[in-house]
């Protein structure tokens, strides 16, 4: 399975995809320059009983997207 596809199998039947959780987290005031995988995985987990594998796919998008910065790469 591709990853792409695993991220999309996660989905509720109004789920658009990862810019969903993002626009969500923007609403939110959670989508900052020093927002971090952990703050991430754990409202994904409270707010939408997401795992943390689910929850992890969810934060490499938002890197691969360039909504997150990689703390890696500063």
């Amino acid at each position: 399975m591709s990853f792409q596809a695993y991220v999309e199998r996660f989905g509720t039947p109004n789920w658009s995809g990862p810019e969903d959780f993002k626009d969500l987290a923007e609403a939110k005031g959670m989508l900052r320059p020093d927002f971090k995988a952990t703050q991430l995985v754990t409202w994904l987990k409270q707010d939408f009983d997401l795992g943390h594998g689910h929850s992890m796919a969810i934060w490499a998008v938002f890197k691969s997207k360039g909504w997150v910065t990689d703390p890696k790469k500063k």
